[in-house]
């Protein structure tokens, strides 16, 4: 992540149950946003979608995470005992 950023919220603690419709489809973080997916516990597959990275996917695991740039689309498929929050960063 690029230095400067500051801190502007923490989603809620997701599950396999309580994940939002909307990040198990392709999305992107906001311009002038970057994002860190955070596992706390099981696992978690982040997917890229489009660009030159389309389809490559990274598994997670509990105390993994991953930067996520703005404007970057992607989308999560996370495991039955997933528990992950997502960071974000101006």
């Amino acid at each position: 992540m690029p230095e400067g950023l500051t801190h502007a919220r923490t989603t809620n603690e997701f599950d396999a149950t309580t994940v939002p419709a909307g990040l198990l489809r392709a999305h992107t973080v906001a311009a002038n946003v970057w994002g860190r997916v955070q596992v706390r516990a099981g696992s978690l597959r982040f997917v890229w979608e489009g660009g030159q990275d389309e389809g490559s996917a990274v598994d997670m695991a509990a105390g993994d995470s991953l930067v996520i740039p703005p404007l970057t689309h992607h989308r999560v498929e996370p495991g039955e005992d997933a528990r992950f929050v997502v960071e974000f960063y101006r």
